[in-house]
């Protein structure tokens, strides 16, 4: 999925009571995912609003209001995802795209984002 982006990373965040756990990454650097987005309070996540909203898309969160107050702000600056629902109808968590520099998503990846969420809920 990452090769069709640009962004940086494309991630898997289990919904564990109120956080979010990373439990999958892909780093298109190889690096080590920063300890601070391993596991993410759901209020300061940008997950959050994925889940609740159906989707979060920003190519710049340094120009976002709807992430004011998160500690995240400005840190992963793009960040693009949708919730995983499990087989049994359950809310698993997102899938999502980010990068540290601002980054857009065409409507023609995010309609294949959709597609794959769809997919994996086989797998969570």
């Amino acid at each position: 999925m990452n090769r069709r982006v640009a962004h940086r990373c494309t991630a898997i965040y289990r919904l564990e009571a109120m956080t979010v756990r990373n439990i999958y990454i892909y780093d298109r650097e190889g690096a080590l995912l920063p300890e601070s987005l391993g596991v993410v309070p759901l209020g300061d996540s940008f997950c959050q609003h994925a889940l609740r909203d159906g989707a979060f898309l920003s190519s710049d969160t340094r120009d976002d209001s709807r992430v004011d107050g998160s500690p995240f702000k400005g840190v992963v600056v793009a960040y693009h995802g949708i919730p995983l629902v499990g087989q049994n109808c359950e809310l698993f968590g997102s899938l999502c795209h980010f990068d540290f520099v601002p980054r857009s998503l065409s409507d023609e990846e995010f309609e294949f984002m959709q597609k794959a969420a769809r997919v994996l809920s086989a797998y969570l």
